[in-house]
């Protein structure tokens, strides 16, 4: 077998953010992996609901398997004291004991906050107070932020976006205890370009990736992802595109669906965040969540997100440069039926005979010369190695 290495799959892209000089870089130097309260709970989540998923992930495999930040979205948030600093509601009673316990197990502890007055969900947004806000969560333990845009939109001009965001990313250096930071403003000054500039390790490409609506989980899901397609060039070691959570777990998705996304987040080299009640999960869900063959896809120390190399109707062919000259292939059907679908080797520069494994079945496939064709389920994926 012959690789031919030159560009990304030989078509000459340059891949522009792969360096790990960007300011924070060394923390996130794979996609992030966790876990987030939001898809499952909402506003009404709870101390205990955090705890619960923290045990959770201790003993169902998640833990083991690279989950890593516990991470509390929004609607945490109390009043402000007389001299500014935010304090939790009486969901979370003390703040600095939840991040105790995310630690103790193991874990890290995530937060997260808007820089306009208010957060989506109404509570007091960090608009002024970014100093105060970042000095609190350094007390508390927290070792992630993911940033909000809401209600910024009503103090900031587009233009000011990145001044905005550089603001926190200043005030967290000058709290002292290193943060992943997360800017989630959709794509609407497209972050990809700027985000790495002012310290942040990942963020948001796009709106939500669920409604929760409609129920059209699964087109919405595909929408979103593939439309990364041509944002590959600016992810790399310490910065990450974002497409948003996982819904394994979460309504809408069947089986084959599950895979799907799992699959294509992480050809996509997307963070991995799960937003469901864990302690819910089913075991074919949890099996999709802890395929450690499909995470190390994921969490390739080469650091290359993939991208579309082929499409045919309802059928479209992702690919992922791995290490070691291997390369994550996959295939993919958002059909209503069962497709042969195919991958041609020369297309990601190979030469030769090569040797495949299915990632999803966990076996050796053998060799195979010039391409390799499968059935692809409705709504589903076929993910191959080659070695």
């Amino acid at each position: 077998m012959v690789k031919a290495v030159f560009g990304f799959f030989g078509l000459g892209i340059v891949l522009l953010a792969g360096s790990t000089n960007a300011p924070g870089a060394e923390l996130a130097v794979t996609p992030s992996m966790g876990w987030n309260t939001w898809y499952a709970f909402g506003c009404k989540v709870t101390e205990a609901n955090v705890e619960a998923a923290v045990d959770a992930m201790t003993s169902n495999g998640m833990k083991a398997a690279g989950y890593e930040y516990v991470n509390l979205d929004d609607c945490w948030q109390g009043t402000r004291d007389a001299d500014g600093f935010i304090h939790s509601n009486s969901r979370f009673p003390d703040m600095k004991a939840l991040g105790d316990y995310i630690h103790s197990r193991g874990f890290k502890f995530g937060i997260y906050s808007s820089p306009g007055p208010k957060t989506c969900g109404g509570f007091p947004g960090s608009y002024g107070y970014e100093e105060k806000d970042a000095e609190t969560y350094a007390k508390w333990g927290v070792d992630f932020l993911k940033y909000d845009w809401c209600s910024a939109a009503g103090v900031y001009r587009p233009e000011q976006i990145q001044a905005a965001y550089q603001k926190m990313h200043e005030a967290i250096v000058h709290a002292g205890r290193p943060t992943i930071y997360s800017l989630c403003e959709y794509g609407l000054e497209e972050p990809w370009i700027w985000g790495p500039k002012i310290g942040a390790n990942l963020w948001r490409t796009t709106d939500d990736v669920s409604n929760r609506i409609d129920f059209q989980e699964y087109q919405r899901m595909m929408f979103v992802g593939f439309g990364q397609e041509g944002l590959e060039r600016y992810a790399g070691s310490g910065h990450w595109n974002d497409p948003d959570f996982l819904q394994i777990g979460n309504h809408g998705l069947n089986s084959d669906e599950n895979k799907t996304q799992m699959s294509l987040w992480s050809l996509l080299a997307a963070p991995l965040f799960s937003s469901a009640d864990l302690t819910k999960l089913t075991v074919d869900q949890l099996s999709v969540l802890t395929n450690r063959e499909v995470i190390a896809v994921d969490q390739d120390p080469q650091g290359i997100q993939g991208r579309r190399i082929s499409q045919m109707g309802p059928v479209q062919v992702w690919a992922k440069p791995l290490s070691k000259g291997r390369t994550a292939v996959g295939l993919i059907n958002s059909g209503e039926s069962p497709i042969s679908a195919s991958v041609n080797f020369a297309a990601i520069g190979y030469s030769g005979s090569v040797h495949l494994r299915d990632l999803w079945q966990k076996k050796d496939l053998g060799v195979f010369k010039d391409s390799y064709t499968a059935l692809v389920p409705k709504h589903g994926v076929v993910l191959i190695e080659i070695q």
